[in-house]
């Protein structure tokens, strides 16, 4: 058992005999990764936010009568823009007409029975049972009249019609109307911004169907609770659209202006991926050597970005160049510094 042990020894001595110093040298030699790099240093920068929204029609009422029965007439087609006020249904209308007849005789017994209590010919019991009945009839005539003859709430453009002239309404919208003339965008800002977005602040939208236009709105209201999942709040963008460019259903991007502020912009291609997931990380050179740190986007400036990290500090020495191959606690030799 001795004889094998000093063979071994007397093996690993021949050979380390047999190496010159320069095999020697290379076998102790850690490889080391060249690179380019480039300070960082904090930047003053345009905070603005960005975000992707689809817009909506201010006001969308489905114009649906509370009776049903046969529709008389539809005035207006699918496109028509209509004002308050217009018409743009007409129900059967015998049940109003009968109502409207009953209402009318109730008016002639409600004066003479204002004359018969006057003289004191009869009771208040009496005067108040033909009160109360003349009351319902016009409350129940007001409904059928408004319920017959239905007119636009508001301003708007009618963008769906299910019915035609003589069809049985049976409970599905007759027409559907839509505001343009105002649009209006639900927006999701991160809760970091809350205390920041106010109503009344002003925001810009652009759509790629009108490349050289920016079209002014403002924020209408903040919704007051933050979303646990995503951790951003809501805000309703007000539009107005009096040229009528815009139109609900249109994917546009909005834009808010959150003022001057202290970021670290870097080079896009110098931020690379997790492989199978969303993670983003960067190498900084340390004493000679990588280190790798995971950061957060911000706000992209054309072929730069914003990187947030506690990690990061002004003058450190960012890879730009070769990064991809590099792991975290490579040796590092830089060929250069931009």
């Amino acid at each position: 058992m001795k004889t094998r042990i000093y063979s071994a020894v007397a093996i690993a001595a021949i050979t380390l005999a047999s190496c010159g110093p320069k095999q020697v040298e290379e076998q102790n030699t850690v490889r080391e990764e060249l690179v380019e790099t480039t300070r960082i240093y904090e930047q003053e920068i345009s905070r603005d936010l960005e975000f992707s929204t689809t817009l909506q029609g201010y006001q969308t009422i489905n114009v649906a009568p509370s009776v049903t029965g046969k529709i008389e007439h539809i005035y207006v087609e699918v496109g028509t823009s209509v004002n308050t006020g217009t018409m743009l249904v007409r129900m059967d209308r015998n049940q109003y007409t009968n109502t409207k007849l009953t209402y009318a005789n109730l008016g002639v017994e409600m004066a003479r029975m204002e004359s018969l209590k006057e003289s004191g010919a009869i009771s208040e019991q009496t005067y108040d049972r033909t009160k109360l009945s003349y009351d319902q009839t016009r409350e129940s005539l007001d409904f059928l009249e408004k319920n017959t003859f239905v007119k636009a709430p508001f301003p708007g453009v009618i963008s769906a019609k299910n019915y035609e002239d003589g069809e049985l309404y049976s409970g599905q919208p007759i027409l559907v109307l839509t505001q343009i003339s105002t649009l209006k965008a639900l927006i999701s800002i991160p809760e970091s911004y809350y205390p920041y977005v106010k109503a009344g602040k002003k925001v810009e939208i652009a759509s790629d169907i009108y490349p050289d236009e920016i079209f002014p709105a403002t924020i209408e209201i903040v919704y007051p609770t933050i979303d646990a999942t995503s951790h951003t709040f809501q805000a309703k963008v007000r539009i107005p659209n009096d040229s009528r460019k815009l139109r609900p259903g249109m994917y546009v991007k909005t834009t808010m202006s959150m003022g001057m502020a202290k970021a670290m912009v870097v080079p896009y291609q110098a931020v690379l991926k997790l492989t199978g997931a969303n993670d983003r990380y960067i190498f900084v050179e340390k004493d000679g050597v990588a280190k790798r740190i995971f950061v957060k986007l911000g706000q992209r400036f054309d072929e730069n970005v914003e990187i947030i990290s506690d990690e990061i500090a002004n003058g450190d020495r960012l890879v730009t160049v070769g990064q991809g191959k590099l792991v975290d606690g490579a040796k590092l030799k830089v060929t250069k510094e931009n």
